[in-house]
């Protein structure tokens, strides 16, 4: 049997490696548009920031090393131009001597990813507009800001347009490289798979490092200066002039060549599959980035552009070939950035995404360490879960911080995938040491909060429900004298926790209360010692202070005078936006 794999990346090397191991005696050929197959594409930013020094360390395999190891025809420069699904043969042309032929299959598997989105705006053209998809991609970019590109200036400034994973790495590493960098974002956030509150103190920092964020406009025009740099006109009517342009604006399937061979596409623009791989025609299967999926949480089907999915998937496809009765799973979407000294994650679905499907839902914010406070190299992580109010499952969770945050996402998407509840992150033994963790962890810790939440031991309020959810109500800050007159909520009395006991002797029990404080467990003990003493309507903060000033991004003056609050902000870790536990 003859296998012919249309593209030599991710998912498709992932096949062919994998129908090698599964039939020794199987005839296995694949065909790629570019230079180079097997690379390390996630790796790309990070050599043009030279954080990755040795480019050959990206070049995973050759056409001759999998031919050696794998006995697998790699023909790398091969574009395939059409499939005949009748006669069970594509066309192919060498892209080298522009030569076509006639490869037949009897297996086709088609893995031609994604492609960048560039957008028909005035200028996109312009050879110091870049996407970065391909090592040809990288090696052109990297050229020009080492200031190697033919008749064009050195760079002294780059605009990144997106501020998704990729959007991100690029600003580090040119930031890594001393390059001014401004960052443009459609969206009035970064990371826009993360929910908003989320992402606030991950852009303090890049401003911290000198990124210049644009949030909430777009890229309009791209006008060629008379000093050979090229002006950006955003749709917000700002011109920010720079020397290159680096495209992140997402990506869009590959699927030119199974529209014009008549399979089924999505209604996502994306390749119809079942839960074998398999296309409308059974011959064709189809993996990787170019396929719609099914989602864990959401309905409907999906485009997930993810390594990890695409590998897996052409996997499946090999197996599937072979005869197995193997399926794909759902996919989760989980993803992690790294953006200077912070770490942003998320997996499942986020609460923007379970509100359009019309899910119930409920929510928690907790600010754990990264490891036991008392222990040198912490700070507070922002972990967000997201859960079924029913029976507790697991529907989402994002987190930003510094320490520990990727290893506090991987679990919660083990829990996600075993479909565990909030009941069962509570009782999750996980390893403890002072270095790595604590007694209590992040996760344990969202876990007990959301409990609490679904045993009705707690009531919460939530920042984005302000300020309909405290009208009407006595609003109590039981935070210290020097934290309220740092920073608090109008109208808001302070009663710090130590006096509240004494404090409601005269309150009236059936008037509404909504505490505070800064992170959530001080109000928490308030709330408990309220509603025990005959409080009827008593609710806390959800995440404290720290999630409400991430949730509504506002200035304190906005809010009281007073100096930025040292409470919420730690001025030692990374600059001022870096987040710090004050409950522990």
């Amino acid at each position: 049997m003859k296998t012919v794999i249309v593209g030599g990346v991710a998912a498709g090397m992932s096949c062919a490696a994998r129908l090698r191991r599964l039939d020794e005696h199987a005839e296995i050929v694949v065909l790629e548009r570019a230079q180079h197959v097997s690379f390390a594409n996630c790796g790309l930013p990070y050599h043009i920031g030279e954080i990755i020094e040795d480019r050959d360390q990206l070049l995973l395999q050759t056409p001759q090393s999998l031919k050696a190891s794998l006995d697998l025809d790699v023909r790398n420069a091969t574009e395939v131009t059409a499939i005949d699904r009748e006669r069970k043969v594509v066309t192919a042309r060498d892209l080298r001597t522009g030569d076509a032929y006639e490869e037949p299959y009897d297996h086709l598997v088609l893995t031609p990813g994604a492609t960048p989105i560039v957008p028909p705006l005035p200028g996109a053209d312009d050879p110091r507009v870049h996407v970065l998809r391909r090592i040809g991609d990288m090696d052109r970019i990297k050229a020009a800001v080492d200031g190697r590109s033919p008749d064009l200036p050195a760079v002294r400034h780059a605009v990144v347009i997106g501020g998704g994973y990729i959007g991100l790495e690029m600003a580090e590493s040119l930031r890594h490289r001393e390059v001014p960098v401004t960052l443009v974002e459609m969206a009035d956030q970064v990371m826009p798979p993360l929910d908003r509150e989320l992402t606030t103190p991950l852009e303090g920092h890049l401003r911290d490092h000198g990124v210049d964020l644009r949030l909430g406009t777009r890229a309009a025009a791209f006008h060629p200066t008379d000093d050979g740099r090229l002006d950006v006109e955003l749709a917000s009517g700002e011109t920010v002039t720079t020397d290159l342009v680096m495209l992140s604006a997402g990506v869009r399937p590959n699927t030119e060549l199974a529209q014009a061979a008549g399979l089924e596409l999505g209604p996502r623009g994306g390749i119809a599959v079942d839960r074998h791989l398999r296309t409308s025609d059974p011959a064709i299967l189809a993996a990787g980035d170019a396929i719609e999926v099914e989602h864990l949480v959401l309905p409907g089907s999906w485009l997930v552009p993810l390594a990890g999915p695409a590998n897996r998937q052409g996997r499946t496809a090999a197996e599937v070939i072979c005869g197995r009765d193997t399926t794909i799973a759902p996919v989760q979407g989980t993803g992690v950035v790294k953006v200077f000294d912070m770490v942003a994650a998320g997996t499942g679905a986020n609460e923007r995404q379970l509100r359009e499907a019309g899910i119930p839902h409920e929510r928690v914010h907790v600010h754990p360490s990264g490891h036991a406070g008392y222990y040198p190299g912490t700070a507070a992580m922002h972990l967000k879960i997201l859960f079924d109010p029913e029976d507790g499952r697991l529907l989402g969770a994002g987190a930003v911080g510094y320490d520990g945050v990727d290893k506090r996402l991987d679990v919660l998407a083990t829990a996600l995938r075993a479909g565990l509840t909030v009941y069962d992150l509570e009782g999750l033994e996980l390893g403890y040491a002072p270095p790595f963790g604590s007694a209590k962890d992040p996760v344990n810790m969202a876990g007990f909060v959301a409990s609490n939440v679904l045993r009705g031991d707690v009531a919460l309020w939530q920042a984005e429900d302000y300020p309909d959810a405290v009208r009407g109500a006595r609003l109590i800050d039981v935070r210290g004298p020097e934290e309220f007159a740092a920073w608090h909520l109008p109208g808001a009395e302070n009663v710090p926790l130590p006096t509240l006991r004494e404090a409601q002797e005269g309150w009236d029990r059936d008037q509404p209360i909504r505490l505070y404080c800064a992170v959530g467990f001080r109000s928490y003990l308030a709330y408990r010692a309220l509603v025990q003493r005959g409080f009827t309507d008593v609710r806390t903060l959800s995440g404290g202070s720290v999630s409400f000033r991430a949730a509504k991004d506002l200035p304190p003056e906005a809010w009281v005078d007073g100096p930025e609050p040292v409470v919420s902000y730690a001025e030692d870790r990374t600059g001022p936006h870096a987040l710090r536990s004050v409950d522990a």
